[in-house]
């Protein structure tokens, strides 16, 4: 009895534990794979927030799994956390990826993250090497997912000897078709804040060999009209395409642009608002006592008409009005947050008017395309990934950035991914694993040559 005792008792202490801080919306589909996952490798999952309801009710029943209450600030708690797991998964806001990276060096802990590849996460990356732990990043859907699918195409290019001329690739989380039904033709499917703020900063790319920069007040006026599936499309480019010349090896590439996807005319109707000064983080409004036709109001230049009047002087398209309108820009509704900035109180109001509502299903749409000379000729190819989601909780947003993060665990704890220091999933040891897993869940891009 004693002896059968003992090796129960090993058994759960060489369980491998799972820590995954953060169980907001894009958290849904990651912790579904990692308690199926846990029954057949036994592993201990871990969910931390500082909302446990929300942990324990994704978790369900599962003898494998346990929800914790966590305020990420309080490193003492954060810290011993860390220490009891041998993995983390973080969906922390990205600002807080560099100090859990650091707790995991200190414990030598792996670490998998969605968001983008700080200086500061990559000044760590000899540490973590001389440490033996693995810390991925850009490892979801964009940045993720397009790493993965793109770089081997172009490795399949470069082993037959050829050359990559052009790369431009566009992703966008969106509402799938059936349940497109408010005129701004979009919904909320991930971090609220990530939308609102999107655009904040310069754009840089290459185009036929020339080095391009978008300001932030022009990011929604330089569009580019893209038609996939027999839809078209606004495809507007991302904070830094260049960065990527080097990752994906595309050393003679002369166009080079990665962009985000919206329906055909978002683009046109957020312009205006940032141009009013809507989306704007940089202070703070007496914000309890205003409503958003007050806001609006303020915003815009002084004079005697009525704020639609202002409107319609500021843009003359009915559309644009119509979805300004339709947001309740112009209505004599309070704001009711305290000390919010202009970008709170639409984030706030955007919550509410953009939230899937039971039985919405979102859809994620990627493309790459790709131009590149094989044997004297020139040849395209375009990729392209369309998934729905499968409720309005297990999203194709939650989908394409949770199982990423779940299959990258899996294959770290394994020990099938055996590389260290700090990393994204561009070289093949990642991605052929990885896609090849994901096309076990219908996450299959169809390629076109010509």
């Amino acid at each position: 009895m004693l002896s059968k005792m003992y090796f129960c008792v090993t058994d759960f202490i060489m369980r491998k534990k799972i820590l995954v801080l953060g169980a907001g919306k894009s958290s849904s589909y990651l912790i579904k794979y990692l308690t199926e996952q846990a029954i057949a490798f036994e592993w201990q999952i871990t969910i931390a927030d500082s909302d446990i309801r929300a942990a324990q009710k994704k978790i369900g029943r599962n003898n494998f799994a346990q929800a914790t209450w966590l305020d990420a600030n309080n490193l003492n708690a954060l810290t011993k956390l860390v220490s009891m797991n041998d993995l983390v998964i973080s969906l922390l806001p990205p600002s807080m990826h560099a100090e859990v990276a650091k707790i995991c060096l200190l414990n030598r802990k792996h670490l998998v993250t969605a968001s983008y590849l700080t200086e500061e996460m990559k000044a760590l990356h000899k540490a973590a090497e001389r440490a033996g732990v693995l810390f991925l990043n850009e490892c979801g859907l964009d940045p993720g997912i397009d790493h993965m699918s793109a770089k081997k195409i172009i490795d399949d290019i470069h082993g037959q000897k050829g050359s990559v001329f052009s790369f431009k690739s566009y992703c966008g989380g969106l509402i799938a078709n059936e349940y497109d039904n408010n005129p701004w033709n979009y919904k909320i499917t991930w971090n609220p804040r990530n939308i609102v703020l999107a655009g904040n900063q310069t754009a840089r790319y290459l185009e036929d060999g020339k080095l391009q920069f978008i300001p932030p007040q022009r990011i929604f006026n330089q569009i580019e009209k893209i038609k996939i599936n027999g839809v078209l499309y606004d495809g507007y480019a991302n904070r830094d395409s260049l960065s990527y010349i080097n990752s994906y090896n595309l050393h003679s590439v002369q166009t080079m642009l990665r962009g985000t996807l919206r329906k055909s005319g978002f683009c046109e109707a957020w312009d205006v608002l940032v141009k009013i000064g809507v989306t704007d983080d940089s202070y703070k409004l007496n914000s309890s006592k205003i409503t958003y036709a007050d806001l609006l109001e303020a915003l815009m230049p002084s004079n005697n008409k009525s704020i639609k009047k202002k409107l319609e002087q500021f843009t003359n398209n009915p559309s644009v009005i119509n979805k300004i309108a339709w947001l309740g820009l112009l209505e004599q509704n309070k704001i009711s947050l305290r000390d919010a900035s202009p970008a709170d109180a639409l984030q706030h109001l955007l919550e509410r008017k953009w939230k899937l509502e039971k039985g919405d299903l979102d859809m994620i749409l990627m493309q790459h395309l790709i131009s590149y000379k094989l044997k004297n000729k020139m040849h395209q190819v375009t990729s392209t990934l369309q998934i729905e989601g499968e409720t309005e909780v297990y999203t194709a947003m939650s989908k394409t950035v949770g199982l990423p993060l779940g299959i990258a665990a899996k294959l770290i704890l394994s020990k099938k991914i055996k590389e260290k220091g700090v990393a994204i999933p561009t070289q093949s040891s990642f991605y052929l694993p990885m896609l090849e897993e994901l096309a076990k869940y219908d996450i299959l891009f169809k390629e076109k040559k010509r």
